[in-house]
């Protein structure tokens, strides 16, 4: 292997932005790492170029352990999306420069230099300076110098992500034909999925610091492992349906399986995958050769050069929820991706408003994750909840205070913990700091009843939604009922009070496609007032508060509302679930 990576670990202010991140690239392989901004893919490559400290783990090059060796002994190129060219030196001058320091004879460097502007399609240009090039020809100038003493492994950080899109495309296809005829090992930063599939020999996913799959492009596209890599590798249709005895069910609609990913229990629930062109389009119902999911209503179209983009809403499927694309907040119904060719457009137009039969012509079965619930010891009702909720139970025995990096290290959905009332909070607070997991604070005198009755207590806006969203999906598995409440100040006016009323029936709604029963509920006054006499009326046994968004320092605290409702003796024996407010909206 040319590079071998074990248990890669990098730490920024403590939090984790490559976490245990083990692989291996081939001899001659184009090796792309692809993710989204965030994801720790340019850290990971910079650590095997030397560029960044390795806090744990080992990075091997031709199974030499390079670990602690700098960037001009590990033998490798490096490419920056910057270019990073010398703007005082011409272009054979910054060509040669890595031979000339390291004192290869002017012959031998006009020679490699010739060589290679050559090879970059730059012949004749090594008189002109930097500014007097495009950036796609500085781009190439910048890879002719990584190349020029003959590195092992070349790697390229987003080296295209400033250049414009033909120019890329230009570029791409230049560097691909200079990897195989040089056979050089190349690993290649990018967030762009075409280019990713267009390069790699296989590519690697990253999200948040952690490596989720490896594999060749149509392998990872065709049949991903993971819902984030199956919505992340292109347009994807991701629904929650069931095991059947030859395939899948989505509600009363069985599809035969021409792949899944292994299924133990042949009665637990799957995540069904189907891409835009699996989607099959026609005017009735018998002219489907495919299993279908109903009669849909168009609501979007789009013309993308040599196809077309359907969006169409479906009638709700019983007992199915939509992963992917999301279903809007207030809203029922399914929503489904297609894609067709504009010869198949011109056979059956459909325009917004239309209606169209819906079928499906190929699926692929992921195992369902379900929930992860890391669970303090001291709390007999997170074991129940868990089981309930069909979650994955973590069991956490480490110090107060390291709740949120254990969450964040298992991916975590839900902190249960009970912390002693005069640490609630600050506890609360540091359970929170790391991950994006939400935390169900127990109080020590909890009687151990599970919730019935939840009092979703949310403010108008987006970050409420989550704050419907989570808890509905928690109260379905419970089998509760909610009652989502917002409360407005005295003076509110009248225009304030009919977007609360619009906003709680979105939610009504939201929750009723997830299976709970709901009712809505608007109170006017001093916020904490209001819900204390919400509560002090006993119809409710949980309590949900949204979390406030951290502060320019990053940091969340909980000071406010959920500081001064938690030592109240109201609360004593109320579990109360803090949602942590999304700080991306999509």
């Amino acid at each position: 292997m040319s590079i071998v990576v074990e248990e890669l670990t990098k730490r920024y202010a403590g939090h984790p932005v490559v976490n245990g991140v083990s692989l291996e690239v081939a001899d001659g392989e184009f090796f792309v790492l692809l993710g989204s901004s965030g994801s720790g893919k340019s850290t990971l490559l910079r650590m095997i170029a030397g560029l960044s400290e390795v806090d744990a783990g080992r990075v091997l090059l031709h199974g030499r352990d390079v670990t602690d060796l700098p960037p001009a002994k590990r033998g490798v190129g490096f490419v920056f999306q910057s270019y990073a060219l010398f703007r005082g030196m011409t272009v054979a001058e910054n060509v040669e420069f890595a031979l000339s320091i390291r004192g290869v004879s002017k012959a031998e460097r006009r020679s490699r230099r010739d060589e290679l502007l050559e090879l970059v399609g730059l012949a004749g240009l090594g008189g002109r300076m930097p500014r007097q090039l495009s950036g796609g020809q500085q781009q190439r100038v910048a890879l002719a110098r990584a190349l020029a003493h003959r590195p092992e492994v070349l790697l390229l950080d987003e080296p295209f992500g400033a250049l414009d899109a033909k120019v890329r495309v230009d570029l791409r296809r230049t560097v691909r034909e200079i990897q195989r005829e040089l056979g050089i090992t190349t690993v290649f930063v990018t967030h762009d999925q075409e280019e990713a599939f267009e390069l790699a020999d296989r590519l690697a996913v990253l999200s948040f610091g952690r490596l989720l799959e490896v594999g060749p492009p149509d392998e990872l596209y065709l049949r991903p492992e993971t819902e984030f890599v199956a919505t992340f590798l292109g347009t994807a249709n991701l629904l929650v349906g069931e095991c059947a005895a030859g395939g899948v069910r989505l509600g009363p609609v069985e599809f035969p399986l021409t792949t899944r990913a292994e299924v133990a229990d042949a009665s637990r629930r799957v995540q069904v995958l189907f891409r835009p062109e699996d989607v099959a389009l026609r005017n009735s119902a018998d002219g489907l050769a495919c299993p279908s999911l109903g009669e849909a209503v168009v609501e979007q179209r789009a013309f993308v050069g040599s196809f077309e983009k359907l969006r169409l809403r479906l009638p709700p499927l019983p007992g199915v929820r939509a992963i992917a694309p999301p279903v809007p907040f207030g809203h029922d119904g399914v929503w489904v991706e297609a894609a067709r060719s504009q010869d198949q457009a011109r056979r059956f137009p459909l325009q917004p408003g239309d209606t169209t039969w819906v079928g499906v012509q190929r699926v692929h079965a992921l195992v369902h994750p379900g929930m992860k619930f890391l669970i303090a010891s001291d709390v007999p009702l997170g074991r129940e909840l868990a089981q309930l909720a069909h979650a994955q139970e973590i069991a956490f025995e480490g110090s107060p205070g390291d709740e949120g990096e254990e969450a964040e290290r298992h991916g975590c959905d839900l902190v249960i913990l009970t912390p002693p009332p005069r640490e609630e909070l600050e506890r609360a607070e540091r359970a929170l700091r790391d991950g994006q997991h939400h935390l169900l604070l127990v109080p020590q005198a909890h009687k151990g009843q599970t919730p019935s009755r939840v009092l979703i207590c949310v403010a108008v806006g987006e970050p409420g939604k989550e704050d419907v969203s989570f808890s509905g999906r928690l109260a379905r598995h419970l089998g509760a009922e909610a009652t989502v409440l917002t409360i407005l100040p005295e003076e509110a006016k009248e225009g304030n009070r009919a977007q609360a009323e619009r906003f709680l029936a979105g939610s009504a709604r939201t929750l009723w496609r997830l299976g709970v029963t709901a009712s809505t509920r608007i109170r006017q006054g001093n916020v904490r007032d209001e819900i204390l006499a919400e509560l002090a009326e006993g119809k409710h046994d949980l309590l949900v508060l949204g979390t406030p968004l951290p502060g320019r320092d990053g940091e969340l605290s909980l000071g406010g509302l959920v500081e001064k409702l938690l030592p109240l003796p109201l609360l004593a024996e109320l579990p109360v679930l803090l949602v942590r407010s999304p700080e991306t909206v999509s």
